[in-house]
């Protein structure tokens, strides 16, 4: 081989051995980079006339392992999707609150039952008739504040769909730009793994929106579908639609119109688990708002109305008359059976015996109906009504089946229910983020690993001094050539 050739090796390969230290240096320097993928160089002998000429420097590629980067981008969608619907029902369990808790409504419900055995015994008493009416009001501010409550978790859920649907536009956006700007690198003959690095950033963001397929087109080109078969990123990106609303009530819904949907360039589609853009956290809010808070909201609005109709009863209190409402009220009328939807919301106390809306503490122990005090010593009602919120009946409405309940056991049910479905979602989220965290951990295996790449660079160093050796030595060489 001529002086020169061999020169020309040894300078490839000082050059091949920069590129990879640079190539080790990034790896090291991103090891914690969320969304970074290990860079691996690749080099060609090359060859002039059928001799060796050195080695070349191909391009640098990433190490990811794509099957498992989309499974646990699928492992993710479901696992956030099992984490909201599990946080739902922890935040409705405590609102209704256990029983050991003087604040949860089986406590208050306790409390109005013992005030009114109290009061029973010696009905005259202003202070105890008071504190009948103190503790039917803790009754209904515990059942309104759940009501509002949960109004204001699908209030919530509607502005978290909202924000989700715009970053998940955004989102398709800047990947559609990605491909584009990674195509003209590439065709410019640059190194695009950079660009590669975000676009798989903003893939791995949409993924837990809703859960995607990635695949791959020519020149490191992606296309997007939804497990669901929706097609996000094809050409052009899709265009996801949600119109916010600003303030939700109980008999708002997406069914009549008053809540709004998920469109796909202009085309509705099922926002449901189920359907087309389901399965990560924006299936998750939608769940919440038209699924899960309606359900507890009928459970509470059944509630509210076992109470109403257990004190309305004239067979417990003679004086009522059919528009004459009982200590309980849908907001101070008579209860209507087709108005039922949000009564937990507009329960209170009939103004009639509350002295502060100009009504009288003795209606509590003489009746609602009644127009002049009567036997300051009857107890008749009190025992009546104490007897009503312990007798047992079958729920009017609500999904608590035909079992009879007293209101406690009513109560208990429901406190049960709400308990059973978070222990449920728990499960299925314990299942989810165990998926998830395998997943995770075998992504990071072909991540970067620092000793290795320590290795490396050891090898870099020798690779480099060898080639600086070669170079030295026919310097050397010429030197001696040329003093002849």
């Amino acid at each position: 081989m001529s002086i020169s050739g061999s020169l020309s090796n040894a300078l490839s390969g000082l050059t091949a051995a920069a590129r990879m230290a640079d190539v080790v240096s990034s790896n090291t320097a991103n090891a914690l980079t969320e969304g970074y993928a290990r860079r691996e160089i690749s080099l060609v002998a090359q060859s002039v006339g059928g001799n060796g000429a050195g080695v070349k420097v191909v391009g640098v590629n990433r190490s990811v392992n794509e099957p498992v980067l989309q499974d646990r981008r699928i492992a993710t969608a479901a696992a956030s999707n099992a984490t909201a619907r599990t946080d739902f029902y922890a935040q409705i369990e405590e609102m209704i609150g256990t029983p050991e808790d003087a604040s949860s409504l089986s406590s208050r419900l306790a409390t109005l039952d013992s005030s009114l055995i109290t009061a029973a015994s010696m009905p005259e008493s202003e202070s105890r008739l008071s504190a009948v009416l103190s503790s039917a009001r803790n009754v209904s501010d515990q059942l309104n504040e759940m009501s509002d409550g949960l109004m204001q978790i699908r209030m919530n859920a509607d502005k978290s769909i909202s924000a989700q649907v715009d970053t998940l536009n955004q989102s398709l956006t800047q990947i559609d730009e990605l491909n584009a700007k990674i195509l003209a690198v590439r065709s410019s003959g640059s190194d695009a793994t950079a660009l590669l690095d975000q676009r798989q950033a903003l893939v791995d963001k949409v993924s837990e929106i809703v859960p995607v397929r990635q695949l791959q087109r020519d020149n490191d080109q992606i296309v997007l579908y939804t497990t669901g078969g929706a097609i996000l990123l094809e050409g052009n990106p899709a265009e996801i639609g949600f119109t916010p609303t600003p303030v939700i009530t109980a008999g708002m819904t997406r069914e009549n119109g008053a809540l709004s949907g998920l469109t796909i360039n202009g085309m509705a589609v099922s926002p449901a688990d189920d359907g087309v853009l389901g399965g990560g956290t924006l299936g998750a809010m939608f769940a919440v708002r038209d699924e899960l808070a309606p359900e507890v909201q009928s459970q509470i609005d059944a509630v509210a109305r076992d109470l109403i109709e257990r004190f309305s009863d004239s067979a417990v209190d003679p004086t009522l008359t059919a528009t004459t409402p009982g200590p309980f009220t849908d907001g101070g009328a008579v209860f209507d059976a087709s108005l039922e939807v949000g009564l937990a919301g507009r329960i209170e106390i009939n103004a009639a015996a509350d002295p502060e809306q100009g009504g009288a503490l003795w209606r509590l122990r003489d009746g609602m109906g009644a127009t002049t005090p009567g036997d300051v010593g009857n107890s008749t009602l009190l025992v009546a009504l104490s007897d009503a919120l312990n007798t047992e009946r079958v729920p009017a409405s609500g999904d608590f089946g035909l079992s009879m309940r007293s209101a406690s056991g009513l109560v208990s049910d429901l406190l049960s229910s709400v308990s059973s479905d978070r222990q449920a979602s728990e499960t299925v989220q314990s299942y989810t983020t165990a998926r998830q965290e395998t997943l995770n951990e075998m992504a990071l295996a072909d991540g970067v690993d620092t000793d290795y790449e320590l290795q490396t660079l050891l090898k870099v160093e020798q690779a480099y001094a060898a080639n600086a050796r070669v170079i030295k030595t026919l310097d050397e060489l010429m030197q001696q050539l040329l003093s002849w």
